[in-house]
């Protein structure tokens, strides 16, 4: 299955973000909030839905995301997505491309990815960012379902300030020795990361119970936090971003708050 999906967010006069874009191609949906909790928000808010069983090895799926100059865009995620094999073999493909323009702000909040057994699954996320624009894109990685050995995963994220490198990351599930060792997820099972670029950043890096936030080059950080199943990584993600000098309950209020 070859999938494209489409977004653009842009600022209207009353300073309110509009959807200006939307197109959605199975597997992905995309869906607007509507009703009161859209009028209370002048940030837009647009769900990511799975309208079919993706990815299946074979599938290319591709999702653009534009954010104008000054307009807020929160893109959510409504339930985990299963990498799955496919009947006729081969890899699955997921690009992801954000672009936020000088000013405007992206929380791109999908849920986790369960990479389960005999999948092999790419991802790419792209991000470039404008002048005083913020980011928060977080990821969280499921090595297999319960009881199960992971399939194979190999993801890209790449996040740039115009033309100059934030971050260049590569992640990688599948290989039971690199998942043992304490430099990867230590014998855990999940992986999550968050990246914040969004108002002051910590002076050093910090850490506790199995998560640490570190500054990146230039501007923003990193959030890493590991655990033994998806509900105790997302908590110790949680408690990552809560160390965050700019995180708020106000500002940063879709974030993981498993507590």
């Amino acid at each position: 299955m070859r999938g494209r999906a489409r977004v653009v967010v842009e600022r209207g006069p009353d300073r309110r973000s509009i959807v200006r874009e939307l197109r959605s191609q199975p597997p992905l949906a995309l869906l607007p909030q509507r009703g009161a909790a859209a009028a209370r928000s002048v940030a837009a808010t647009v769900h990511m839905v799975g309208s079919a069983t993706s990815p299946l090895g074979g599938d290319d799926v591709g999702l653009d995301v534009e954010v104008g100059p000054g307009a807020d865009l929160v893109l959510t995620g409504v339930a985990a997505t299963l990498a799955l094999p496919g009947q006729a073999g081969g890899s699955s493909h997921l690009a992801i491309r954000l672009l936020v323009a000088d000013g405007a702000s992206l929380q791109f909040l999908p849920e986790p990815t369960v990479v389960t057994r005999r999948a092999d699954h790419h991802g790419e996320l792209h991000a470039t960012l404008g002048a005083g624009s913020r980011l928060r894109c977080r990821e969280v990685l499921v090595a297999g379902r319960n009881g199960e050995s992971s399939g194979r995963f190999r993801g890209l994220v790449r996040v740039t300030d115009g033309t100059r490198p934030l971050l260049v990351q590569e992640q990688e599930l599948g290989d039971l020795e690199l998942q043992s060792s304490a430099a990867h997820l230590a014998g855990r099972r999940v992986l999550g990361t968050e990246v914040l670029v969004w108002g002051e950043d910590p002076a050093e890096a910090v850490a506790g119970d199995w998560w640490s936030l570190s500054p990146l080059p230039g501007r923003g950080c990193l959030a890493t936090a590991v655990g033994s199943d998806a509900v105790s990584a997302q908590r110790a993600l949680a408690d990552a971003v809560a160390a965050h000098p700019g995180w708020s309950a106000d500002v940063l209020g879709t974030a993981v708050a498993v507590r």
